[in-house]
């Protein structure tokens, strides 16, 4: 089974390896996490494992998740996610899942939810270089600039091409950044510490599992 956790994006600190060198890392709070529900090729068509994290009151979730729940013996979570599996998981639903599975592995991929930034202009949220700032420009130095070069047809427009560049709604989108190396881990305590920043507010979360196209 492919090492996956939930987790929640404590905050940033350093520290020194054995050279003396300082190392920026993200401390992450991965699991300890239950698995909800196994799923096999038999009973849903194809492989994978749910798991929860963050208990909640049942209350506060609605009629079915609180029956799904049930049938594993577990309660409701908040932060509920699936792993697909080539093969049938040796676990079984109601089973804990903590970060000792991380024993061994040098890289892990990151998956948060980026930081909201609302509504943003091109060069904030897209690197534009802006106008000049010479005599005779307009005091629109952040504006886009003209749009009608990526319209539909030359002369004749339609509309502007899907994935125009231009002002917008910012963040709160999903991002993986790949390839985080391992610096430590704290059994007692649920932490991995991880190289480099990690998408997301301090205490958002996040999705920790071995990376796919490294170590």
């Amino acid at each position: 089974m492919t090492a996956m956790l939930l987790g929640k994006k404590i905050g940033m600190t350093r520290v020194y390896d054995k050279n003396g060198v300082i190392v920026p890392v993200t401390v992450i709070q991965a699991g300890p996490c239950r698995v909800t529900q196994v799923k096999t090729e038999d009973t849903d068509g194809y492989c994978a494992i749910q798991m929860g994290m963050n208990e909640v009151k049942p209350s506060r979730r609605t009629k079915p998740a609180i029956g799904h729940a049930k049938k594993s013996d577990t309660v409701p979570y908040k932060f509920v996610r699936e792993q697909r599996l080539e093969s049938a998981p040796a676990v079984e639903s109601g089973a804990e899942l903590t970060v000792e599975m991380f024993e061994g592995i040098d890289w892990v991929d990151v998956t948060g939810t980026s930081k909201g930034r609302g509504f943003a202009g091109v060069v904030k949220r897209w690197g534009f270089k802006g106008q000049q700032a010479s005599h005779g420009v307009e005091r629109k130095h952040r504006s886009p600039g003209s749009i009608k070069g990526n319209a539909g047809s030359a002369g004749c427009s339609r509309g502007l091409r899907k994935g125009k560049k231009m002002s917008g709604h910012m963040g709160v989108d999903r991002k993986t950044s790949m390839n985080h190396k391992v610096i430590s881990i704290d059994k007692d305590n649920n932490l991995i510490l991880v190289k480099g920043p990690v998408a997301g507010p301090n205490n958002g979360l996040v999705m920790v599992r071995k990376a796919v196209k490294k170590g």
